[in-house]
């Protein structure tokens, strides 16, 4: 499950993601678009400026914008921005791997087995999906789930989707 901070941050990031090249929002106008707080939404921004995803400019169209585009702004690296690892078992963590207290043997511990399959597709499918996609229409967007859950690649993820009519 993931946080109300990145619930607001990924909403902020889609607020800034539609945005025409050049724009900018104030922080008030991100928090209308986000449904953020705008004290909370104060600190988000400002670890996404930190770690690269948004630019500001000061002035009477100031405000914040992207400086990566959408489609180079993977989902599984926000979160993990924001939320930390997300493993669910300290020992399946990439960056912060800890040996459970209680395990004797990580080689035949069926809880890291069957945790470490679902925590891994969850990771491919997270990782495989981007800002943009999040900007899709929603039948677009399901299509584009739907063919990263079977395993697409991300180039094949970023394809257009296919046409129902066949045209």
């Amino acid at each position: 499950m993931i946080t109300q901070k990145a619930k607001y941050a990924l909403k902020s990031l889609m607020a800034l993601g539609s945005l025409k090249p050049g724009e900018a929002l104030t922080i008030e106008e991100v928090a209308q678009r986000s449904g953020a707080p705008k004290r909370f939404l104060e600190h988000i921004l400002l670890d996404l400026r930190k770690a690269g995803y948004l630019g500001a400019k000061r002035g009477r169209s100031g405000g914040y914008f992207l400086i990566r585009p959408p489609e180079k702004i993977s989902l599984g690296e926000l979160l993990q921005l924001i939320e930390g690892p997300m493993a669910p078992l300290p020992c399946l963590s990439r960056r912060s791997y800890r040996r459970c207290d209680d395990c004797t043997d990580e080689e035949t511990c069926q809880l890291r087995r069957i945790f470490g399959e679902v925590f891994y597709s969850y990771l491919l499918l997270i990782e495989s999906l981007t800002l943009h996609d999040l900007l899709k229409t929603p039948a677009i967007l399901e299509e584009t789930v739907a063919r990263a859950a079977a395993g697409a690649t991300p180039r094949e993820i970023g394809a257009a989707p296919t046409d129902p009519a066949g045209e």
